[in-house]
């Protein structure tokens, strides 16, 4: 390991002298680090990688992370899936705006799909005024253009656009003419009764790997050579010179801008005009081709969700024999890739809290006839079944997990070692949780403490051994101990937690399981 550049792994130290514990940005400059920077030692041990610098300076990696291969944005063809019409035979990715808004794992999938496939629809939204700008916000933001934060799609008197009108729209990409290109649109249909209007949609990438694999000389040409891409109109105009196929620094296919409405006059040599129009008609004949045109109709309370710098959209011709009436708005893929890796990570940390009560949580609780699991589902139906708000059914579900997690495990404070572990709960769930989660969760040992010190019935209920552990956590609270507690801003909640906790101990006693309560952490989260 000690071979990989040294600036490189000093500059990603992750300790907290490199690197602001709360937010993980570095409080260095790469300038400040030393010119003669070195590994003056370095040993792997407990699944990481210890390093001392020349300059007295320790850093610890984890191995898993030193191995981990390049990743990405996610915005270049490298992870998507590049597909033809064909590859959707079983049905278009699609979800049920209800589901989508209820439960993350559906809305993951949704935008999972709009990140890899490049689109996906929502069924059953709404069909009234302005709702398209509510699926947007509900990953992202709204990216306003000079046609508003919104924009109807159906027949007016004096068009500034071809979509404006009934006429059969070629595949196309939006807005080419602006940079940045807003990166989604959102299509919501309020209506379609008209014949004919049917949507279409065409992978670009799939298109370009096509004519770099068929005719590369022809994408070289696309790649390197920058199109005027103009919009003018009464109020507007708008201009960026951009190639129709964009390439990253490793030459993978990043973005596709293609419009035949909004291209400008190229200008150039007789020989690189000969050579564009050449690249230019065969790329547009591809885009054409039936295997890549994948169509079908949106109904009313359809909305779609597509990349705008990736995938080709279309509409067929429509009679006025009807009304078509679609409501659109563009968005920005980083808002949904941001939404989608929180949605990812709340999940991982889920499941890692799931693993704890179906793991070491399925063993026994502290010497009571209930597991840990059980005792900590009953704690949760407890505080349910008071009414309790969603952050102290969440602090009594997860207050004792501290006993799973440290140096030091339930099993130590039974032998007679304060394993503090509400402190180290609390520590382990402040990833992801909020104080009004974490400080009952701390506080609830305390609480106990408190309790038996200003209600005397209250530690006469107190089973064997939960008795045994109150000598162990120090006993009751003093006086002044007491009052101290009573001040502190989580004191009340952490008092109700212990309530719940004392009462949670009922072997065979019925409870919902931890995915019932997965919904409630998962909009906890942070």
């Amino acid at each position: 390991m000690t071979e990989l550049p040294p600036y490189w792994l000093r500059d990603n130290c992750p300790c907290a002298e490199c690197r602001d514990p709360r937010n993980g940005q570095k409080l260095f400059q790469i300038d400040d680090l030393p010119q003669d920077l070195a590994v003056a030692a370095s040993t792997e041990t407990d699944g990481g990688l210890e390093v001392l610098w020349s300059d007295g300076h320790r850093s610890r990696y984890p191995l898993e992370w030193l191995g981990a291969e390049r990743d990405g944005d996610g915005r270049t063809e490298e992870g998507k899936r590049l597909w033809v019409a064909a590859d959707f035979a079983r049905g278009i990715p699609e979800a049920r705006w209800e589901a989508y808004l209820s439960d993350p794992a559906e809305q993951a999938a949704v935008l999972t799909a709009v990140r890899s496939s490049g689109f996906a629809v929502l069924r059953g939204v709404p069909a009234v005024e302005r709702q398209v700008l509510a699926v947007a916000e509900s990953f992202g933001y709204v990216r306003v253009t000079n046609y508003g934060e919104l924009f109807d799609v159906r027949v007016e008197p004096d068009p500034n656009n071809l979509a404006f009108t009934s006429v059969a729209i070629a595949p196309h990409t939006d807005n080419p003419y602006r940079d940045p290109v807003p990166t989604l649109q959102l299509l919501h249909c309020l209506e379609n009764s008209a014949t004919g209007g049917d949507s279409g949609l065409v992978d670009g990438f799939r298109a370009a790997a096509v004519l770099r694999e068929e005719a590369p000389a022809d994408f070289e040409t696309l790649t390197r050579t920058p199109v005027p891409f103009v919009f003018r109109d009464r109020r507007t105009e708008l201009r960026a010179d951009r190639p129709l196929i964009e390439v990253d620094a490793l030459g993978r296919i990043r973005e596709v801008r293609f419009n035949n409405r909004s291209i400008g006059t190229l200008r150039g040599s007789s020989a690189e005009l000969t050579a564009f129009y050449a690249a230019y008609r065969r790329f547009a004949a591809i885009t054409l081709r039936p295997e890549l045109q994948l169509t079908f109709r949106l109904d009313r309370g359809d909305c779609l969700i597509f990349d705008n710098t990736r995938l080709l959209h279309a509409r067929t011709a429509f009679q006025q024999d009807g009304h078509r009436h679609l409501q659109g708005c563009y968005a920005d893929l980083d808002t949904l890739g941001s939404t989608l890796a929180v949605l990812h990570r709340r999940a991982t940390a889920l499941d890692a809290v799931a693993g704890l009560f179906a793991g070491e949580g399925a063993g026994e609780y502290l010497g009571e006839e209930v597991t840990m699991a059980e005792h900590m589902l009953q704690a949760a139906a407890a505080a349910e079944a008071a009414g309790a708000p969603d952050h102290l059914v969440a602090a009594a579900l997860l207050h004792d997990v501290g006993h799973l997690q440290g140096a030091l495990h339930g099993r130590d404070l039974m032998e007679g070692q304060d394993n503090r572990h509400s402190d180290t709960g609390a520590d382990w769930l402040a990833r992801w949780f909020g104080p009004e989660v974490t400080e009952p969760v701390r506080l609830h040992v305390a609480a106990k403490r408190y309790l038996c010190a200003v209600e005397p019935d209250y530690r006469q209920r107190l089973s064997e051994a939960s008795e045994y552990t109150l000598t162990v956590q120090g006993g009751p609270m003093d006086e002044r101990q007491a009052a101290a507690f009573a001040e502190l801003p989580g004191a009340a909640d952490a008092v109700a937690v212990r309530r719940w906790d004392e009462q949670a101990k009922t072997a065979g006693a019925p409870t919902p399981g931890f995915e019932h309560y997965r919904p409630l952490l998962a909009a906890l989260m942070k």
